[in-house]
């Protein structure tokens, strides 16, 4: 039975199995089978196809339902009732209407809401098969609906009025008003449905003053949380809503998100209050608090969506309570080990630097806070922390002195590398002073510690093979031998301990002491041993335009080419774990030559144009977050909706896509109608009888719509004309099939299907139109193959730098590509790659400038359904002027990166 249930169900031809199944299941009185069979006669087709009669095997069956309507076995009442719901067929009905209407009596509850429910199939039947008076229907429904004592069955019938007899059911409401807030629930729910549908969907509005009476007085005493939501979506309904109606419903969604312990529930009703702050944001504004207090739900899509929330709502009036809310919420989730509770924290720094941004004057009260995050061991709240007081610096004057004095305090305790060389930049940017500029080259020196790295002995030593790769102990650091093992790595430790200069009680203290600089550059991080000459070299020269002392400016100086040389000396030792690199080797080289002999342009330029161009980058920055006019005010406005839709036999020529296009409605998005124009496919000729043409449409959840246009383009009517599809792989399911219509001469009909996308990769859909002529013959189209691809679905999108290398990091599938191209611009060829895959460039204009022959850029998008796709190109013009490299693209999705890459491939094909 199941599986012939389940065949039938998808649309499997099986042979006639009711006289079978009558033999040998339905004589077995289990409910089980019996249930089975009543779904069995649910889908099967009750008439015969030829004569259009009812089966005789299906009217045999009355004189059982009948039987089974006077059992005193209540399930199997509920359940016959239930199959009689789904009867379109007056033979089967009418012989059993009495019966039906008698179990409208019944003690059970559950049995006189099914009664009900095929009282109301009764209602639906065309006018002239109702065996039952209109007005002694209503009224019988009216009785139950007003002294019935199940709150099911009230709503049933309720329900049923305002399906059938919506005056009847309004007059019901408005004669019982002052009695609706003691209703029972589900009563109370439909009759909020009846006020949604009679006011919100109607021209009538000259009650509305009574129902809002009727929503109020439920509101104010009802106790359930989905009568409160559903009085507060209600309130939003209705045509005018003044401030008071929208306050109340804020309120209501407030209380609803403090009280209710389901995280899908607070979900949604997040989203309703920010679909509240797009249209009353003014009044919203009052109500941050109540929304903020949700962060205490240790949930990240609830703690992200209320950072939104709230961020949109920040104003003069709320912004000092919101960062001293965020600010305690920083401290509490300070060094909290729990499952995703560095996340949060890193979201509450975000928080927190968007309020500064917007708001300058509460700056001054977080950034201090959050100064002493740089040392934190992730990374990512790190990054974050450096680039916000890195923008605070350069934005607000009055704060960099004492940014600058917390930040020589928490320099020593910086662990990533990233977070590092961006502290020290805002050193060398931001000490102006000569205490600020000489503690700043203390600091530096005491993170980067004795020099030199290693000894003459030490570098003998590991070029020695035959000697193991760590060399012993020598006598001198025997004593502090068991104070070695650190976090730091084996080398740092070495260095101390055979560095003979020290003595023991000394060589204890600095192991003791973790110098997470010295660590980084010994372990191989020359880039950041470059960082480090380069801010040095801008402190010195700062140094001698402030310090009126010759020799503290030259013992500045000593000291600092002392630190460059042991960097370079130590890259090019045997003792390095990983050699310098030539950039970062001729980096420290120009910073020794510079300070050997400097002129005042050189001055000129590393200690001014480095800031200015940082400068110039925060208000570019600025200048694209600001709100663009696309159009002027006094512009026209061009509504294609009300274009006009007369259809000429003179225009069925070379302009007939044409007109086509200009009367195409989009009925479900109704926007974006050029986008949609572009990806309209032409399923059939224009000369052929029926002219088709598709438009896909793909959302976020997997699923898509395949909307179809289509005309009888002759002078007959088209009898049961169908849209089939079929597909081609595993990857796309159709899950609807379209039904049967009838087309006038010269009409238009617009035909749905769904269609479920089950991976991200790219799909064909094969179909074919079906219709019949007046003179019985039927005839079929073959229509052209409609291709998915994927990549028409993606859609630019932004993100930081963090997130872009955190998701790099962790993609789990990669696809590379050589380029090979005849361009001879590689900016060019960026533009060609961004262009063909919609994908928007994170890499700033201002790095891409220049003519060095080299690009490295990012690259970003977000397909529809929610998947993160990031690519890296690396170009760079060869000798021949020849572009070559590789472009890499990386996501978590298999289907989605094989498919972008095998795209991309296609799009540079033509230039190879």
């Amino acid at each position: 039975m199941k599986l012939a249930i389940m065949l039938l169900l998808n649309g499997t031809t099986l042979p006639p199995l009711l006289r079978t199944l009558t033999l040998y299941v339905l004589p077995r009185r289990e409910p089980i089978f019996e249930k089975l069979f009543f779904l069995y006669l649910e889908i099967i087709d009750k008439r015969d196809a030829a004569s259009g009669e009812v089966c005789p095997e299906i009217v045999l069956f009355v004189k059982y339902f009948r039987y089974n309507l006077e059992k005193r076995n209540e399930y199997v009442r509920a359940i016959t009732l239930r199959l009689l719901c789904r009867f379109r067929e007056p033979e089967l009905l009418h012989p059993l209407l009495p019966c039906i209407i008698a179990n409208l009596e019944h003690e059970q509850g559950f049995v006189r809401r099914h009664a009900l429910s095929a009282v109301l199939a009764v209602y639906h039947l065309p006018r002239g098969h109702m065996p039952l008076p209109y007005a002694d229907m209503c009224n019988l429904v009216l009785r139950a609906v007003a002294f019935d004592q199940d709150a099911d069955v009230r709503r049933t019938a309720f329900v049923f009025l305002c399906d059938c007899a919506q005056d009847l059911a309004v007059s019901y409401l408005l004669d019982n008003a002052p009695h609706v807030a003691k209703w029972p629930d589900p009563l109370q729910m439909a009759a909020l449905d009846l006020i949604c549908n009679k006011v919100c969907r109607s021209l009538d509005h000259s009650g509305e003053g009574g129902y809002m009476k009727i929503i109020f007085s439920i509101l104010s005493n009802c106790r359930t949380a989905a009568v409160q939501y559903k009085c507060a979506g209600t309130l939003l309904s209705l045509s005018s809503r003044p401030i008071s109606v929208v306050q109340v419903a804020a309120k209501t969604y407030c209380k609803l998100l403090t009280s209710q312990s389901d995280n899908n529930v607070k979900l949604v009703i997040l989203d309703r209050l920010n679909e509240l702050c797009t249209s009353h944001r003014h009044v919203m504004v009052n109500f941050v608090m109540d929304v903020l207090h949700s962060l205490a739900i240790p949930n990240v899509d609830i703690r992200r969506k209320v950072l939104d929330l709230v961020l949109g709502l920040l104003a003069a009036r709320n912004v000092q309570e919101v960062v001293l809310y965020l600010k305690k919420e920083v401290v509490k989730m300070r060094g909290i080990e729990l499952e995703k509770a560095g996340e949060y924290h890193q979201m509450l720094v975000q928080a927190i630097h968007a309020c500064a941004v917007e708001h300058p004057e509460v700056a001054g009260s977080v950034v201090h806070l959050l100064v002493d995050f740089l040392g934190e061991s992730n990374g990512a709240i790190a990054c974050d922390v450096v680039l916000f007081v890195r923008e605070i610096m350069e934005t607000n004057p009055m704060l960099r002195e004492s940014m600058i004095q917390r930040l020589f305090s928490a320099f020593c305790q910086i662990q990533e590398s990233f977070v590092c060389s961006r502290a020290l930049w805002m050193l060398a940017e931001y000490s102006f002073s000569v205490y600020e500029v000489e503690s700043a080259i203390s600091t530096i020196k005491k993170s980067v510690g004795n020099l030199p790295f290693y000894t003459v002995s030490e570098e003998r030593e590991s070029t020695d093979t035959s000697k193991p790769a760590h060399p012993m102990m020598n006598s001198c650091t025997a004593c502090s031998k068991r104070s070695t093992v650190l976090a730091d790595d084996a080398y740092a430790t070495h260095i101390f301990s055979t560095n003979a200069a020290i003595s023991a009680p000394v060589a204890h203290g600095l192991l003791a002491s973790k110098k997470y600089l010295r660590s980084l550059v010994v372990s191989g991080d020359f880039h950041l041993a470059a960082v480090v000459a380069c801010t040095l070299t801008k402190l010195v020269l700062r140094l001698e335009e402030v310090q009126p002392s010759k020799v503290e400016v030259n013992k500045a100086s000593t000291e600092s080419l002392l630190i460059m040389v042991s960097f370079l000396q130590l890259g090019q030792s045997f003792c390095a774990r990983h050699p310098v690199d030539q950039d970062w080797y001729n980096r420290i080289v120009i910073c020794v030559k510079l300070l050997c002999n400097s002129s005042v342009h050189v001055k000129k330029v590393w200690l001014l144009s480095f800031r200015q161009s940082f400068a110039e980058m925060l208000a570019e920055k600025m200048k694209i977050k600001a709100p663009i006019s696309h159009v002027q005010p006094d512009g026209l406005i061009d509504f294609y909706h009300l274009k006009r839709r007369a259809l000429n036999q003179r225009e069925l020529d070379d302009d007939y896509r044409d007109y086509l296009k200009s009367v195409t409605v989009d009925v479900t998005k109704g926007a974006d109608h050029a986008n949609r124009l572009n990806r309209l496919v032409q399923l059939t000729g224009f000369s052929d009888p029926v002219y088709a043409e598709a438009y896909v449409m793909v959302n976020q959840y997997y699923n898509a719509v395949v909307d179809a246009t289509v005309m009888n383009r002759t002078n007959k009517a088209l009898q049961n004309l169908c849209l089939e599809f079929v597909t081609e792989g595993k990857n796309v399911i159709i899950t609807d099939r379209s039904e049967n219509y009838t087309l006038a001469p010269q009409e238009s009909k617009q035909i749905q299907v769904n269609i479920e996308i089950t991976t991200a990769n790219s799909a064909f859909i094969l179909g074919h139109i079906v219709y019949e002529t007046s003179d019985g013959n039927e005839h079929s189209e073959v229509l052209k193959v409609i291709f998915i691809n994927i990549l028409d679905y993606m859609s630019p999108a932004t993100c930081t730098d963090i997130a872009f290398r955190n998701m790099w990091t962790e993609s789990l599938f990669q696809y590379k590509l050589k380029v090979n191209t005849v361009l001879h611009d590689e900016r060019e060829f960026l533009n060609h790659v961004i262009k063909s895959t919609n994908m928007t460039c994170l890499t700033p204009p201002w790095a891409l400038d220049g003519d060095c022959g080299l690009i490295a850029a990012n690259l970003y998008a977000k397909s529809v359904f929610g998947e993160d796709v990031l690519m890296n190109i690396c170009v760079e013009k060869q000798a021949d002027g020849e572009l070559s490299g590789c472009i890499s693209i990386k996501g978590n999705v298999e289907g989605m990166v094989l498919n972008l890459g095998g795209t991309l491939s296609q799009v540079i094909r033509p230039l190879l």
